[in-house]
């Protein structure tokens, strides 16, 4: 289970677990598998578990692990970690893997809230019911949160419409905004700048405050995005 995986350190209160270069999802089952069994047994001075494509990144209390059974002296901190990771790993059965939730999207595409759908169809010589078409049909896979809070990068996008970034970023993009970016896809929980080409939006709350986790979306979910009319986005935002 060990081969290919390797601990990087970053600064004295957090380290990389990194189990490859490439973006795959057997990378990523491997990643939701071991996220899951250091959930279940964290090691003292533990603060926080961050899954990224190829990575995961853990933080630490480096002076609670440091008076911890881990730590043998001040100079066996980063060692003392690793092997209780290695030894987590090593648990690991291969194949074996919990699947995400599936999650159903609500998305109304194109006109103002979906302004660049429009130049997708065209990029692609495909109209614009044929894109929507298109990226409701493709079930895809949560990899990572990142970039802003509840922002979720989705991978498993119909590669026959994906599209590269805007080359100018828009200063505003509206809330639950859905865009395309290469072979990705995601949802802006908030209102903020960015670069994707935007064919949708979404009244369904991305980044939720007040509840733990504080985002809608988690890695390993599996999503599907589901056209509505402007008359129903409407109707769920009012209710929300």
């Amino acid at each position: 289970m060990l081969e290919n995986i390797t601990f990087k350190p970053l600064g004295d209160s957090a380290l990389f677990v990194v189990f490859g270069n490439s973006i795959s999802t057997d990378t990523h089952k491997k990643i939701q598998n071991f996220y899951e069994l250091l959930q279940a047994n964290p090691f003292t001075g533990m603060l926080d578990i961050v899954p990224g494509y190829t990575n995961i990144c853990i933080h630490y209390d480096i002076l609670k692990v440091a008076l911890s059974p881990l730590v043998k002296d001040a100079d066996s901190i980063y060692q003392g970690i690793t092997n209780y990771l290695e030894g987590l790993l090593l648990q690991l059965q291969k194949g074996h893997h919990t699947e995400g939730r599936l999650v159903e999207i609500p998305v109304v595409y194109g006109g103002e809230y979906g302004p660049d759908l429009h130049y997708v169809a065209n990029y692609h010589q495909l109209s614009e019911e044929e894109v929507i078409k298109r990226h409701t049909e493709s079930e895809c896979l949560v990899y990572m949160l990142g970039f802003a809070p509840g922002f979720a990068f989705m991978g498993g996008l119909d590669e026959t419409i994906a599209t590269p970034r805007k080359e100018v970023p828009r200063l505003k993009i509206p809330a639950g905004s859905v865009g395309i970016a290469g072979m990705q896809t995601g949802a802006y929980p908030f209102e903020t700048p960015g670069g994707w080409q935007i064919i949708g939006r979404t009244p369904q709350p991305l980044f939720l405050p007040n509840d733990y986790p504080p985002t809608y979306l988690e890695a390993g979910d599996r999503i599907r995005f589901k056209a509505i009319s402007e008359e129903q986005f409407l109707q769920w935002e009012a209710n929300v």
